[in-house]
């Protein structure tokens, strides 16, 4: 495994290194949180922990420069933990491995089988090294570190007034270098649940596992619109139709571990007639071969095993398995509409990201995301009246709200502008199809101005996630250049 000390600049790679060598998770973050705090401390840094686990750090301006309007530094300090079916990794105690690779589209730094946390590790190590810095020209900085953003936005929830002076936020959770975010997607969470019926298992029945794997995963909101396949949809579809084909009886119905992951992986055991196994075989390589085929510009290396387990002794009853594998296979999945204001953009989405069974309950968990409340709550009635027609109990929870843009943010000038300056070329002005923690802080910091920046990651969410180093020299430059140009108190004029 290749170090990343020897990369440029060397205090942000050196303090990403160390995060990765602390375990992070979401809900999970007691150990960098407790690391931050010794380390803001040794740097002789005010730091405050609020009652839910967001930490404040303060650095007082550099000479000549306090008369400059505060800034906050926005990051969060969880990861979203994925890893390879054949990756042996325990995120809750084992440290993430990251390495540098050499691909024809540039260097890269990667992790060895999972998740490499640069979302949002990578922002977090950019906000601690100015911190840390001695020769970084900016006025007063407070850095914000929230807990929970990628498993439900706890963190900037709970977030309460008063407890920071600034009046302009940088958030350092963009992925895609020579972009400048100015707002974002808001979404909700729904869980519908299936009450399960079982049965004996019929005689002559013989049991078997199928598993689909090797999809590409990736972010529910940044990804959503690659085409990128949906393991549950994937299996779904096959065991709908298996089931009108053969007598086929599920037992157990898996796939996806997280709700704004795209699932990579499905499983479900069944049970089915001994006399049409043959049959169901043959549908089965059919059905691999047609989805490898109308799947192969994007998913390469889809797989799917079929082995024959111990004997079931239950199994669902026929109008539990056609309610369910019916209203799965309805459900709106991937992009639902794009947007008529932002060429490019996703409008509205729907993820079907987690689905597992537990003793007699069967559980759908979806994140459905929107720009706009109105597209949320279409989505969000859509979905609601497929599980209700199945007899599924669905509730919806956590809805955040989206970031409006505000066209006369003087910090988005001031970064578009900097950004001209420094690379001889205009940033794309955007608007993210995922949840930035940003519309949440309005509530409690209505006044706040916004941005969003960060360097290119590829994949977020996947094991196959990636940072491109060269952008991230590129976006330290321009963070650092964008503080030294912060305005004097009395010439800042606050967005409305």
């Amino acid at each position: 495994m290749s170090t990343l000390s020897q990369l440029k600049p060397a205090s942000l790679w050196q303090l990403f290194e160390k995060i990765c060598s602390i375990p992070h998770p979401s809900k999970h973050e007691q150990k960098i949180s407790l690391w931050i705090q010794s380390w803001a401390n040794e740097l002789g840094l005010s730091v405050k922990e609020d009652a839910i686990g967001n930490l404040f750090i303060k650095k007082p301006a550099t000479q000549g420069m306090e008369d400059r309007q505060g800034i906050i530094l926005q990051a969060h300090m969880d990861m979203v933990p994925q890893k390879n079916n054949d990756t042996d990794h325990n995120f809750e105690t084992d440290p993430i491995r990251p390495y540098i690779i050499n691909e024809s589209d540039g260097d890269w730094v990667t992790a060895d089988g999972t998740t490499l946390g640069a979302d949002n590790g990578v922002g977090l190590a950019s906000a601690l090294a100015v911190l840390a810095s001695n020769d970084i020209p900016h006025g007063p900085i407070e850095v914000l570190v929230t807990i929970d953003e990628e498993a439900g936005m706890s963190g900037a929830f709970g977030l309460e007034a008063g407890w920071l002076d600034g009046d302009i936020l940088i958030n350092t959770d963009s992925e895609q270098e020579g972009e400048v975010y100015m707002g974002c997607a808001g979404g909700i969470d729904g869980s519908a649940t299936f009450a399960l019926e079982f049965e004996n298992v019929p005689n002559n029945f013989q049991a078997f596992n199928l598993s689909l794997s090797g999809l590409k995963g990736g972010h529910s909101g940044v990804d959503i619109h690659t085409g990128r396949a949906n393991a549950n949809k994937l299996l779904v579809r096959f065991l709908l139709d298996a089931s009108n084909q053969f007598d086929i009886r599920l037992t157990e119905l898996n796939g996806g571990s997280l709700r704004n992951a795209i699932p990579r992986e499905a499983n479900a055991s069944f049970v089915i007639a001994k006399s049409q196994v043959k049959r169901l075989k043959s549908a089965l390589s059919l059905y691999l071969s047609t989805i490898k085929a109308n799947l192969s510009a994007i998913e390469t290396d889809i797989d799917i095993l079929l082995i024959s387990p111990e004997d079931f002794e239950q199994c669902w009853d026929s109008i539990t398995q056609n309610n369910i594998l019916r209203a799965l296979n309805a459900c709106p999945n991937g992009v639902i509409r794009m947007s008529d204001d932002i060429e490019g953009i996703v409008e509205s989405s729907l993820n079907l990201g987690v689905i597992h069974t537990r003793g007699k309950k069967l559980n759908a968990l979806v994140l459905i995301r929107s720009l706009h409340d109105d597209g949320r709550l279409e989505t969000q009635r859509t979905v609601q009246s497929v599980f209700e027609l199945a007899g599924a109990d669905i509730q919806f929870s956590g809805a955040y709200p989206g970031w409006k843009p505000d066209t006369d943010s003087a910090i988005m000038k001031t970064v578009r502008d900097t950004y001209q300056e420094l690379f001889g070329k205009i940033p794309a002005v955007m608007v993210i199809h995922a949840g930035l923690e940003c519309g949440l802080f309005k509530t409690a910091y209505p006044h706040w101005d916004m941005v969003s920046i960060g360097p290119t990651i590829k994949f977020p969410h996947s094991p196959d996630e990636k940072i491109e180093i060269a952008t991230v020299a590129q976006y330290w430059q321009l963070l650092t250049a964008v503080l030294a140009k912060v305005p004097k108190i009395n010439d800042y004029t606050r967005s409305t």
